[in-house]
């Protein structure tokens, strides 16, 4: 008898969701969701994460259990758990989707692979962005993206046929997992995810190219999809292809406009994942080798000054009060518009002349969003570390001048400023950045870091050319520059 399981991961949908539908396949089927200790006590783990998914799981557990299949919910490693249920439950076939991952999702898998072989059991994984596995090769790759992106959705699979006498578990509480309890988290699970889409592709997205960039109205013109994609509550085929349709239907031209903006955003979604696929360091690791030992806390201690300097970032206390409103507010929320983020970071690692490792541990566990394919990215783009990019170096002051030219969000995160209690700017912008600039451009204009440059862009570099002529899309309009955000 064929027995699937279908191992959920950051695909908590039941809609285009392709090891769903292979396991209906089987004689009987069951699924699993492993909360994993590996996971809990990553660095990059935050009760926001857990709380945000056990909500995701919730209603999830009942679509699929009135479809007739249990989902199963275990803590423990997922070797160990894998290997209880077949053992139980005559497991035959393992269904889930591809994962890009942090390091230890990808030693997991390794061992997982490792177990079905040895135990003879079928593990079967589908693609479910862009990303593609074993790539050999850029070229090509915007054009595969295409026709991943149009293919047709899988249908939801019903008549599943459950192992005799299985029932679903019950979902631990935060507590029980011994987290504490979490506040401000917006709506979860699929649901959730389709109506964010609809507001959005409706008329929500109508001054997305225009109002994102601010934090006063960012929260209201961006999708605020990207943690629904985090999570996998909705498929990236799905908001493509409901996007595309949006366009083309709406007599809106300024709801189009805006829309179009949106839709390439998803290309560089993808784009930056499959960087940490085809490279698994950048997570840890300058992609410009060059680079290496450069600043504090590469390769070894950054001291008591760097460490003042870094609390002070995380704490939201810099004396820079546009810094410090959008650390206070992302802390609060676990959501950021992508600008902010930007200048977050260009400040931790030019005005505070920081390696990106800490500072990017400690954002991947304020974002609710957090996608570590492109966190990592983003943090070597947005500090000057991939060899590739111009250096993009925001200045605080300017940025509250564009973006907060009346001083609102400032006063509404940071109530302190302008009076005794908030501190002095703990360093100085202009000695600071010239410090930076004259530190990197003496670094990346050496023939080492010039020939260095060349293999990083053939390896990791966007193609602007592949795409078919016939192929439905957007591009229209110009590709955006990647260092405007991939933040939806």
């Amino acid at each position: 008898m064929s027995v699937g399981l279908v191992w959920f991961k950051r695909d908590l949908r039941l809609r285009d969701h392709a090891a769903l539908a292979e396991a209906a396949r089987c004689e009987r089927a069951f699924a699993v969701f492993i909360i994993e200790p590996a996971w809990l006590q990553s660095f990059e783990c935050d009760p926001r994460h857990v709380d945000f998914l056990l909500r995701s799981l919730a209603p999830l557990q009942i679509e699929l259990k009135q479809r007739g299949l249990p989902l199963l919910v275990r803590i423990g490693e997922a070797v160990q758990v894998l290997e209880s249920l077949r053992r139980q439950w005559g497991v035959t076939h393992l269904f889930s989707h591809e994962e890009t991952g942090p390091a230890w999702s990808y030693a997991r898998d390794i061992s997982v692979n490792r177990w079905s072989r040895i135990q003879g059991v079928q593990w079967q994984e589908f693609p479910q962005t862009g990303v593609v596995r074993r790539l050999r090769s850029r070229d090509g790759w915007a054009a595969r993206w295409v026709q991943r992106m149009e293919a047709a959705q899988i249908a939801n699979p019903v008549g599943f046929r459950a192992p005799q006498g299985m029932q679903p578990d019950r979902l631990p509480t935060l507590t029980e997992l011994g987290l504490p309890e979490v506040r401000l988290q917006p709506p979860a699970g699929e649901a959730a995810a389709w109506d964010t889409l609809r507001a959005f592709l409706g008329g929500g997205g109508r001054d997305y190219r225009r109002a994102m960039s601010s934090p006063l109205t960012a929260p209201e013109v961006c999708s605020r999809l990207s943690a629904h994609l985090a999570f996998g509550t909705i498929s990236m085929r799905s908001v493509h292809q409901a996007t595309e349709l949006a366009i083309e239907h709406t007599a809106d031209r300024e709801l189009a406009y805006g829309l179009r903006g949106f839709s390439s955003r998803l290309r560089w979604h993808c784009h930056f994942m499959q960087k940490l696929e085809d490279q698994p360091d950048i997570e840890w690791r300058n992609v410009a080798r060059s680079l290496d030992g450069l600043r504090p806390g590469d390769g070894g201690p950054w001291g008591v000054e760097a460490q003042a300097r870094f609390d002070a970032w995380c704490e939201g206390r810099t004396g820079y009060p546009m810094i410090d409103a959008c650390m206070r507010q992302l802390c609060a929320t676990g959501w950021l518009n992508f600008r902010m983020r930007a200048m977050l970071v260009s400040f931790a690692a030019y005005h505070l002349w920081l390696h990106w490792r800490a500072p990017g541990l400690f954002l991947a566990r304020q974002f609710l969003d957090f996608e570590p394919g492109i966190h990592w990215s983003q943090m070597q783009m947005q500090s000057g570390t991939t060899g590739i990019n111009t250096l993009r170096i925001y200045s605080p002051t300017k940025q509250a001048r564009d973006h907060d030219p009346l001083g609102e969000y400032v006063r509404r995160w940071v109530p302190e400023f302008g009076t005794a209690a908030y501190p002095d700017p703990i360093v100085d912008e202009k000695t600071a950045l010239k410090y930076a600039k004259d530190a990197l451009y003496g670094q990346r204009g050496s023939s080492t870091a010039r020939a260095e440059a060349d293999a990083i862009q053939d390896r990791h570099g966007s193609r602007k050319s592949g795409l078919p002529s016939t192929a439905r899309r957007p591009p229209r309009q110009k590709m955006p520059d990647p260092g405007q955000g991939v933040l939806f």
